[in-house]
């Protein structure tokens, strides 16, 4: 069997492996959202609006097939995805950066909000392997946050940048609100069942990315 870049016991399949990963994935895309220049990307060459579904699919597989499949497949679909990148010209390391931050930092907190207990030194160490994803995506390792404390800096220093622009706001809404066939909409159960989870998403961001979308923050929220 091929050695993957992360070993069973290595913090990023414990994080990896926790079922909140499907809420911490709806979170990240709000949370990536909040960066207007890397939202006008996704807006202009994705097809988010017809395929919703798709994208969180690839996307988790994409998270997948890294964590968990040998560095030969992991380091082959990497390169597809760069490749796609280079291509439609969204290869800014800045904005590059800011996507794998908000993904980290998604994953990380909804694990710990779900009851996954992980130490601060495991908390760094997360953020640590990761570096691993952001090197594969094209991003310069020297420019990643390496701790806990780096990504809360990181979080700050970028602040100035994000806002919640238009195609943010219809972004949020199609994620809360997928057109879904009426067979499905009406007669499952999956309308409510989604709407609870994108709720549960959206309650996790942090304030400032509530703030920014004007969304109220509940008493003993973060």
């Amino acid at each position: 069997m091929s050695l993957g870049f992360f070993s069973p016991d290595s913090i990023t399949w414990r994080v990896h492996s926790d079922p909140s990963m499907f809420v911490g994935g709806i979170r990240a895309l709000l949370q990536q959202a909040l960066h207007p220049e890397a939202m006008a990307g996704v807006a202009a060459h994705s097809n988010f609006r017809e395929d919703a579904w798709g994208r969180l699919e690839r996307t988790g597989d994409y998270v997948a097939t890294l964590t968990f499949a040998s560095k030969e497949k992991a380091e082959k679909l990497a390169a597809r995805v760069r490749g796609v990148h280079e291509k439609l010209k969204l290869d800014d390391q800045r904005l590059l950066l800011w996507v794998h931050m908000a993904m980290v930092d998604s994953f990380l907190d909804t694990a710990l909000r779900s009851g996954l207990v992980l130490s601060e030194r495991e908390r760094d160490q997360y953020l640590e392997e990761m570096v691993i994803f952001a090197r594969l995506v094209g991003i310069d390792e020297e420019k990643v946050p390496r701790s806990v404390a780096q990504l809360d800096k990181y979080f700050i220093d970028i602040k100035d940048e994000l806002y919640a622009s238009d195609d943010a706001k219809r972004a949020a809404l199609f994620i809360a609100l997928p057109p879904l066939p009426p067979l499905l909409r009406f007669g499952t159960p999956i309308a409510p069942l989604w709407g609870g989870i994108t709720s549960i998403a959206a309650a996790s961001l942090p304030k400032w990315a509530k703030s920014l979308y004007a969304w109220p923050t509940l008493p003993g929220q973060d």
